[in-house]
């Protein structure tokens, strides 16, 4: 999922190079939704896994 934010981000800067503001523009906001689920996925997911905890092996 982070790897999809950082092609909208390269995208974002090559549009606006080229001098496409509304692409760009575009772009960029769908790179920072992308990124920020991915991060909100990412601590759901820490959050969940500490709750379970790892069930402890016999020795």
């Amino acid at each position: 999922m982070l790897s999809w934010a950082l092609t909208f981000l390269v995208v974002a800067l090559i549009a606006a190079v080229l001098g496409f503001g509304g692409i760009a523009g575009t772009a960029i906001e769908i790179a920072k939704i992308i990124f920020f689920v991915a991060i909100i996925l990412f601590l759901v997911s820490a959050v969940v896994g500490l709750l379970r905890g790892r069930p402890g092996r016999a020795p």
